[in-house]
Parts: structure tokens; sequence; C-alpha cells
């Protein structure tokens, strides 16, 4: 597991009181609900430094831990290394 999904994992554990896998859908288990969904995009903008769009709130971006990293490293730029794309060309 790579650490932007460590951190959203460790996140996601914390705040639903339990364990949550990289491919867990906390919404689809009854974890999760809308005010919740709020708490995790601004969780994901802080702790990431970007901004979620209006355009950017589609749920299934945010449904698992490794759609929300997805997310992040479309929105950073990062690679799976944490790189940011066109370093070093």
């Amino acid at each position: 597991m790579n650490d932007i999904t460590s951190e959203i994992t460790g996140f996601l554990s914390a705040a639903l009181r339990r364990q949550v896998e990289p491919d867990d859908d906390y919404f689809a288990q009854g974890l999760a609900d809308s005010l919740f969904a709020l708490e995790l995009v601004t969780f994901v903008e802080s702790r990431f430094a970007l901004t979620v769009q209006v355009e950017d709130l589609d749920l299934d971006s945010f449904r698992t831990a490794n759609r929300i990293t997805e997310f992040v490293r479309s929105k950073t730029g990062a690679t799976e290394s944490g790189e940011a794309h066109g370093e070093g060309s």
C-alpha cells in the first residue's frame, strides 16, 4: 500500500471506528452517509492541499481508499512513487 492510500485508510478507519481496507466501499456497507462524505472531502482537501471542485463531487471517486488515491493523484499529478508528473524532464 502506498503512502497516500495508507493515510486515507488511516483516516477512514479512525473516523468510521473500524478497520477499512483500500477496496472497502464504506458507503455500500452503510458505514458512511452524506455528512461523512463532506467530512471526507474536507480531509482530502486539507491533507493533500488541493481543491475539490463542484464537478469533482462524484461519489464514485470517494467510495474506496483506492479511488480517493486515484483522485488525489489526478489532481496533484503524483505518481505511485509520490513524484509529480513531469519532474526531471
